[in-house]
């Protein structure tokens, strides 16, 4: 049965929390997966573990689950006094990364097919001096694979939104876009959605200026980077419509009739789907060549340590990895 690598993000945020009730609560049967193998520091779960009644296994090859047991990459990233549940720390976000790092590494060498990442801080990695704007990023780097071909995608409450620029500045986001760019998030979703047993997959595009410029009226920016795009995506045979203003494109009754969504900035994919989803969205990397998804919340910090976390999300991301042919919003039900 396939596996996938569970990374618990930021060791100091709820992310070891949620990872092991996760493993915990997995019910293999319906997911249609073995017990997740975690990826963290040693110390980090091994009391998690214990309250659960899970002993741990540290793994280094590919095993098969074991009931009762919780196997575990192990990782020597964060020393065990920088554990410190609900504290923000340059040397937790480092661990951070060395976790997704060593799942990739998991990954290529056979332990599992596909990566969950629980919720990572900024600010905890970047503070550690490590340039990052969130998993998509690092992953692309991680893969080889250039950033500006690697995309999230948000997914929850019956939609599935791209991000073509993603944790940026409005002014830095507006300043890269450009038709190519907007043509490459819709190719890789695309071409996600047909592997995902969709056939020729509706792509509604936004607009970036309010109503998609108004023909002009409120600035050529749509005109000069969105428009083309849609026409270039529609040369290509994917079925892009647009661009429309994203109020009116994710409004009820026009939302439906799109399998997924290209948002130009953070806020404007963002905000809908949270409004529809809340906790429990789900985030996809699109373009780096791993299976990978994350959950859609932070690592809240204020409860890290508490026994207050909730899995779901951390099922709904394990389950949206391994059902291909499942519609996304039926898999976040």
């Amino acid at each position: 049965m396939n596996r996938v690598l569970l990374s618990v993000g930021d060791p100091n945020g709820v992310g070891p929390e949620i990872a092991v009730k996760a493993a915990a609560a997995l019910d293999t049967d319906r997911y249609g997966v073995a017990a997740p193998v975690l990826v963290a520091d040693r110390h980090v779960v091994q009391g998690l573990a214990h309250e659960h009644g899970l002993d741990i296994r540290p793994v280094s090859a590919p095993v098969e689950a074991t009931p009762g047991v919780l196997d575990l990459v192990p990782v020597d990233a964060l020393p065990e006094e920088s554990f410190s549940p609900g504290t923000v720390s340059a040397e937790a976000g480092a661990a951070t990364v060395a976790y997704l790092r060593a799942a990739v590494d998991a990954v290529r060498a056979g332990i599992g097919n596909a990566i969950v990442a629980c919720p990572h801080s900024q600010t905890a990695v970047n503070s550690s001096g490590i340039a990052f704007d969130g998993y998509p990023g690092l992953l692309a780097d991680l893969a080889g694979v250039p950033r500006d071909q690697v995309f999230l995608m948000l997914v929850g409450g019956g939609l599935r939104v791209v991000h073509v620029t993603l944790h940026e500045s409005l002014a830095g986001a507006l300043g890269r876009l450009s038709p190519e760019l907007v043509v490459a998030a819709g190719q890789a979703v695309a071409t996600f959605l047909t592997q995902r047993g969709i056939r020729s997959p509706r792509i509604g595009v936004c607009g970036i200026n309010p109503h998609a410029g108004e023909n002009g009226l409120f600035g050529d920016d749509d005109e000069r980077v969105t428009r083309p795009a849609v026409a270039t995506l529609r040369a290509a045979g994917i079925d892009a419509v647009g661009p429309f203003g994203a109020d009116l494109l994710f409004a009820p009754g026009r939302r439906e009739g799109c399998d997924a969504h290209l948002a130009m900035y953070h806020d404007q994919g963002h905000i809908p789907v949270k409004m529809l989803a809340g906790r429990m969205s789900a985030a996809v990397a699109l373009g780096a060549g791993l299976v990978f998804s994350s959950v859609g919340h932070g690592a809240a910090f204020d409860i890290a340590g508490r026994d207050r976390a909730d899995p779901n999300a951390v099922l709904g991301a394990i389950r949206l990895v391994r059902a291909p042919s499942e519609r996304a919003e039926q898999v976040l039900s």
